[in-house]
């Protein structure tokens, strides 16, 4: 007999507003809790020192996180000139100093550079595995690694503001993979000077943004009262750049069976014209529930993640 699972089936989004000195694990740990769900799951790490936006699926939306993971970001950072230090935040040790204070127009100058597909080199100080041990735990523990880059792309990156000569503040919008703190790192190197990132916020993920977050004392707030609920998005949040495809409860059955339904011809080229480059992939909806993910295949959607919901 199998056991039963702790908590309660809980499924949708938080978008949370993660706030500084909070690990992406505690924060999940805290949703969870504060819902008491069965099962969840985060869709993208954020730094104890970056505040901002952290989706944390529940239940039955954790099925969607792979598609977040492939999401654009977007990125509001600030790079203090003068300091670098070895982690390239403000919390690390002081590596080097210099009087070298990049003016805005250099910054501005510079940026370009970095847009586009790019090669970039994750900081020593990352999650990234090195012989199946966090860079991390080996840069902390004295070890030196030579991380190797990796291909990744920024879409835009901007000025956005500039308080006094030792800073300056960028917006970026990324894909997946990238380190804001490689990119500080890389510009200050650019610009001859030293520099670190002494704030950083994440401003989206995907459909997550600012304009849909809820902070974790506004939750609480609702779960004293027994509302927590009101702070839970959809599963299909996640989803929203997906096509949608209407079927019949018999139709959805079979999906739910694991069985691929035939389409009409007018489905088909309804679907092919939204469907993006190279994608086949479909979100399937029953009177407004989500059912099942799909592709296209031969005039068939066979099923691919089948969703449990009321």
């Amino acid at each position: 007999m199998a056991r039963r699972k702790k908590g309660d089936l809980v499924n949708g989004w938080v978008c949370l507003d993660k706030p500084y000195e909070m690990g992406s694990t505690e924060a999940v740990t805290k949703v969870r809790r504060l819902f008491n769900a069965q099962k969840a799951g985060h869709a993208g790490t954020l730094d104890p020192l970056a505040s901002g936006i952290l989706p944390i699926a529940l239940g039955e939306a954790t099925k969607t996180v792979p598609f977040m993971m492939e999401a654009q970001k977007v990125y509001r950072f600030t790079i203090h000139w003068g300091i670098s230090t070895d982690s390239i935040d403000r919390e690390g040790e002081i590596i080097a100093r210099s009087d070298v204070r990049p003016s805005v127009e250099a910054v501005t100058a510079a940026l370009p550079s970095f847009v586009g597909e790019i090669d970039q080199t994750p900081p020593a100080f990352s999650a990234v595995r090195v012989n199946g041990e966090r860079a991390y735990d080996l840069a902390r523990a004295g070890v030196e690694v030579e991380l190797q880059p990796r291909r990744v792309t920024i879409h835009e990156a901007a000025v956005t503001a500039a308080p006094d000569v030792d800073h300056v503040e960028i917006t970026m919008r990324t894909g997946k993979g990238v380190y804001v703190r490689s990119l500080a790192r890389d510009l200050a190197i650019m610009l001859g000077a030293e520099g670190h990132v002494s704030d950083l916020r994440r401003e989206r993920v995907g459909p997550f943004s600012v304009d849909n977050a809820v902070t974790l004392d506004f939750l609480e707030e609702l779960a004293h009262k027994g509302a927590a609920f009101e702070g839970l998005l959809p599963v299909s949040t996640a989803l929203d750049d997906i096509p949608e495809l209407a079927v019949t409860d018999q139709d959805a059955l079979s999906l739910r069976q694991g069985r691929p339904i035939v389409l009409l011809p007018r489905q088909i080229e309804t679907l092919k014209a939204r469907l993006a480059a190279g994608s086949r992939l479909v979100s399937v909806f029953e009177g407004g529930t989500l059912v099942a993910l799909g592709n296209l295949r031969a005039g068939r959607l066979e099923p691919d993640r089948v969703f449990n919901l009321p």
